[in-house]
């Protein structure tokens, strides 16, 4: 699923409510990306997943309808994952990196930055980018609500490497990027 995701176009739909509240607009106002970058994580045999090293309560989503948001905070960062895994196993997918294609001035006002090459290219960055908050937990992203996925440009190559910032790693590549 990591790589499969790469591509696609992940999309975030701030309420009118919310809208005026952040931007005085007082309209729906959506921010996309094409996803650049993703890393997969795994059950309790994966020494860097979060269900690991929390406990089962706090990864329960990854145990979950596939398809569906894990939001956690990591370094005062809200991470997006969407649950990827088969039947009777645990997994996600982090959403590490995305190239801004729709409402690219208010994804810089949220982030407090004009650098466009820095905007979203960091899981917590484009988090920030895309106010994407803990509210989204638990939410299916095949569906066109305050976020979801669909379909983007087929990446004509994928690259792999080692997770970043993984210590304890699995001896696999489980990080996956384009280049656009």
């Amino acid at each position: 699923m990591a790589k499969e995701l790469l591509g696609k176009v992940l999309v975030r739909r701030i309420r009118k409510e919310l809208a005026e509240e952040l931007f005085g607009i007082k309209k729906d106002l959506i921010l996309a990306g094409i996803i650049t970058e993703t890393e997969a994580y795994f059950g309790e045999d994966d020494p860097a997943s979060v269900l690991a090293t929390r406990g089962r309560k706090f990864g329960r989503l990854m145990h979950e309808e596939p398809g569906i948001t894990f939001i956690y905070m990591v370094h005062a960062n809200w991470l997006l994952n969407i649950v990827a895994h088969p039947a009777g196993e645990a997994g996600a997918v982090l959403i590490r990196s995305i190239k801004p294609i729709s409402g690219v001035a208010y994804m810089k006002r949220l982030r407090g930055t004009n650098n466009d090459k820095n905007l979203t290219n960091g899981p917590g960055k484009l988090t920030k980018a895309l106010y994407i908050t803990k509210e989204l937990n638990g939410i299916p992203v095949y569906r066109k609500d305050r976020l979801w996925i669909c379909d983007g440009p087929a990446p004509e190559r994928i690259y792999t490497s080692r997770r970043i910032g993984v210590r304890r790693d699995l001896n696999r590549d489980l990080r996956f990027y384009i280049l656009i």
